[in-house]
């Protein structure tokens, strides 16, 4: 039977609190920005990061 890597699990465990700390840190630095993009000029809202903006009917 495999012995449990006792290091590896520590290791992850510190990547993850500090992961969580930098992203706290900069949730502190811009508390005046608004969480949700602002809408585009057309009124509507701008499409999500990733997903292609749907084909203007003709």
């Amino acid at each position: 039977m495999a012995k449990p890597n006792y290091a590896f699990a520590k290791r992850q465990r510190e990547l993850e609190k500090k992961r969580k700390k930098e992203e706290k840190q900069l949730g502190r630095k811009e508390p005046g920005q608004e969480q949700e993009p602002a809408p585009s000029p057309a009124g509507m809202p701008a499409p999500a990061a990733g997903m292609p903006a749907a084909p203007e009917p003709k």
